[in-house]
């Protein structure tokens, strides 16, 4: 008070005529000093003009208690100026931040009260304005001022943990003061006001584990070596104090939820040292065959273990796996088990840790063993055949009853019950072989053939009698040999020929044989002729030893005039094994004439059809005597002709080689012009066809008396061809000569030989090689016929 005092003094003395009469005042009031403003006009009625004339009235600031609870209006501060006398002429007027609500003035004194209870942290301060203004006229005498009632902050907020609760988590085995978390309280007092917003942290539950920095609220571990396995979660409870934590402060609590990590810390341990496993021998292979466990304290991926068959007895038939979920170990069959065999086993297992911490090294191996003893168990099992298949070799055609082989099962089992065995009907449908119950001997049902099936696949069952569910089954091959019971054979009909011009020891053809027994591949045969060692005269055969042989010639000088044909035996051997087969072909050498290379040129066909010693003479001989006789009976027959007038001697037979055209086509010819040339019609056109006048040829007319036929038929075909009205399918128009009485006489061959010119058939030997046997047959009749009359042979014959 002394200070502010002091202040108002110099200001006071500064301006020299302000009132710096002291006024009452509350605590927490401050009064400002005066300042000056312009006036309106001069006084003593001087000339109207501004000049700078002192303030009467000042302020500045105000303050309010917050939280006010007393039952009259809390009193703010009062407002006045030097222009007010005390005659009441001056009126004060109050606008701005809760003018007339919040804040009231009274017109007359400049007293300022609050209505109401004010909260600095809902709002910490007020800005007002104020005037003075004459009370009769509402003129304002000083311009209008702003000042600011500010609310003054009470210790009336506890401290508060805006986040909580709070979750931290810190490994386990940390050493102290390792960092955990912190935490941050807030106080919504004035921080610039006193101590109401200096917050100090404490723990009140959670200690010796962890501790709190007073000033920063950062929590650490208090405690070396806290265990997860001992105890993993921890509830701390933090409070902060405003007040600098002195008495009356107050204060706000939270919780924070401190979980320990887990590290590898904890080495695997079996439950027990040796554990007991029962396994029937019928397991499979692969098959799992039982479960152990070590136990690991820590949780995660520090828990993984791993697990590993000490190398030992017992250790090849199993192995062991870790089951990812629970961690168990799954020992698994390798080999197949027999009871009979071995009814135990025993090795070790050890488990260990698959993550291993170096900083806990110290607390031993992380490893564990046990022992792990498997009793086999036994099992009453099918049969067991000695092989795992069968394959038997049988030649065909073996009589029926034929054993073959033999399969052999054995109960294996301590009670070793007899077998009982037979065949699977679905393979062996047409039951081809049988089989001995008893004995399990396999015989042969019925004829085998190797060219129908070579291969039998039948399935044999094995049966307990003790125990007929029990079966086990094995496959049988059965191979069919092949014997030897085709004998061989010339591979093809060769036709052979042997040139007029062959020479001694010339081989003029190579053969081979065929067998239809198999396989075919790798056959052997042997050729030579019928009388192995006497000389023949001809040919021979000379066997090459690579399943061919060849035709030799034993002398020259072939003669077609002699004998064109020869025949010459050939015994073919094959290699049977135990039994050779063997046959005899027969070749058929022809004698032909040749080039000077050895290519043939013709071959006389005459000894394929006629005997011996008959000369082409008698073969045209016979050949007009055959005539001769046909046409003599033709005309002693008497045939009715299908011609409606005895007298026509023509008959006309038409086909047709196509399909549709309906009844017009029974006039495509003109049926009665061949029948009878004198009733030709002119100009006789086709029905079913357009005509074309400017195309059609004029018929010829054919001979009135029927004097040559063969002209008539000739001019017919001549106006058939070139008739353009002819129907766009094809057609046939035959023409032939029957009966007694014809004008052109007979049309037989053998009386038109005296009109007939020699032919000369040397063209045929410029066509080419395929001609020449055929120039030669001509040729030779031509010679034969040039000296000797036709009519003298026929007296002859």
């Amino acid at each position: 008070m002394l200070r502010r005092n002091c202040l108002l003094l110099f200001l006071c003395f500064l301006f020299e005529q302000s009132s710096c009469a002291p006024f009452q005042s509350r605590p927490g009031q401050e009064w400002p000093h005066s300042q000056t403003g312009p006036l309106a006009a001069g006084r003593n009625g001087g000339s109207r003009g501004f000049q700078r004339v002192k303030r009467g009235w000042v302020w500045n600031q105000f303050f309010v208690l917050e939280e006010y609870m007393g039952s009259d209006p809390q009193y703010v501060g009062k407002l006045h100026t030097d222009l007010d006398n005390g005659e009441s002429g001056v009126k004060y007027t109050l606008s701005g931040d809760g003018a007339g609500t919040i804040f009231t003035i009274d017109q007359i004194t400049g007293d300022i009260h609050a209505l109401r209870s004010l909260d600095r942290e809902e709002k910490p301060y007020y800005t007002l304005r104020a005037q003075a203004v004459d009370i009769e006229t509402n003129r304002p005498l000083e311009p209008e001022s702003e000042f600011v009632i500010k609310v003054q902050d009470i210790n009336d907020n506890e401290p508060k943990f805006l986040e909580g609760p709070y979750t931290a988590s810190v490994p386990e085995m940390s050493p102290v003061g390792t960092y955990v978390m912190k935490v941050t309280a807030t106080d919504a007092d004035d921080p610039t006001y006193g101590n109401s917003a200096r917050v100090v942290y404490s723990i009140l539950h959670g200690q010796p584990y962890f501790s709190v920095d007073a000033k920063t609220g950062v929590i650490r571990t208090a405690l070396p070596n806290m265990d997860r396995e001992m105890k993993e979660l921890y509830q701390v409870l933090i409070q902060a104090k405003d007040m600098g934590g002195q008495l009356g402060g107050l204060a706000g609590t939270t919780t924070i939820n401190i979980t320990l990590s887990d590290v590898n810390d904890n080495p695997p341990r079996f439950s027990k040292s040796i554990f007991h496993l029962r396994v029937p021998e019928s397991s499979a292979v692969g098959s799992a065959v039982g479960r152990i466990k070590a136990h690991d304290l820590d949780i995660g991926k520090n828990a993984e273990v791993e697990y590993n068959i000490v190398p030992g007895d017992g250790g090849a038939m199993f192995d062991i796996t870790t089951n990812e979920h629970n961690q168990e170990g799954i020992i698994m069959l390798k080999k197949p088990l027999d009871y009979e065999t071995k009814k135990a086993y025993t090795f070790k297992v050890e488990a260990s840790n698959a993550h291993l911490d170096p900083r806990f090294h110290n607390f031993g191996p992380f490893k564990d063993t046990a022992t792990v003893k498997i009793n086999i168990l036994d099992v009453d099992e099918p049969p067991v055949f000695s092989k795992p298949s069968y394959a038997m070799d049988v030649y065909e055609d073996t009589p029926q009853g034929t054993i073959i082989g033999a399969v052999t099962a054995q109960d294996l089992d301590a009670g070793n019950s007899p077998v009982r065995y037979s065949i699977d009907w679905k393979s062996d449908l047409d039951s081809f072989f049988d089989i001995d119950p008893v004995r399990g001997t396999i015989s042969t049902n019925e004829l085998l053939d190797r060219e129908s099936i070579a291969q039998h696949n039948i399935s044999v069952v094995a049966t307990k009698v003790n125990n007929p569910v029990l079966t086990s089954r094995v496959a049988v091959t059965v191979h069919v040999l092949d014997i030897n019971e085709f004998p061989p054979e010339l591979a093809m009909p060769y036709e052979t020929f042997v040139c007029e011009s062959a020479k001694v020891g010339q081989v003029i053809q190579v053969i081979s044989a065929r067998d239809q027994d198999l396989p075919q591949a790798g056959q052997t045969f042997s050729f030579k002729s019928p009388q192995e060692g006497v000389k023949t005269k001809n040919f021979t055969i000379r066997d090459f030893g690579n399943n061919t042989a060849g035709v030799v010639t034993l002398r020259g000088g072939f003669k077609r005039r002699s004998q064109e044909i020869y025949h010459l035996p050939v015994v073919i051997e094959d290699d049977g094994g135990l039994q050779t087969l063997s046959s005899t072909g027969t070749l058929t050498i022809r004698v032909c004439g040749c080039d000077t290379d050895g290519s043939l040129l013709t071959c006389s066909a005459e000894a394929i059809f006629l005997p011996v010693g008959l000369s082409t003479g008698a073969l045209i001989a016979i050949l007009v005597l055959i005539v001769v006789l046909y046409v003599g009976v033709r005309r002693q027959k008497k045939k009715e002709t299908l011609m409606t007038s005895k007298e026509d001697i023509r008959d006309n037979v038409i086909h047709y080689d196509d399909e549709g055209g309906g009844e017009e086509d029974t006039h495509a010819f003109d049926m009665g012009t061949l029948r009878n040339p004198k009733v030709i019609k002119e100009n006789m056109f086709r029905r079913d066809v357009k005509p074309e006048l400017g195309l059609c040829p004029r018929r010829p007319v054919a001979s009135q008396n029927s004097a040559d036929i063969s002209n008539f038929i000739s001019l017919r075909l001549q106006e058939h061809d070139g008739d353009t009205s002819a129907p766009p399918y094809d057609s046939l128009a035959t023409y032939a000569y029957e009966g007694e009485g014809s004008v052109a006489e007979s049309l037989s061959s053998i009386e038109s030989v005296k009109g007939e010119t020699e032919e000369d058939y040397d063209y045929l030997n410029e066509w080419g090689p395929r001609f020449k046997t055929l120039a030669g047959i001509f040729g030779e009749r031509s010679e034969t016929d040039h000296d000797l009359d036709f009519k003298l042979q026929w007296k002859e014959f």
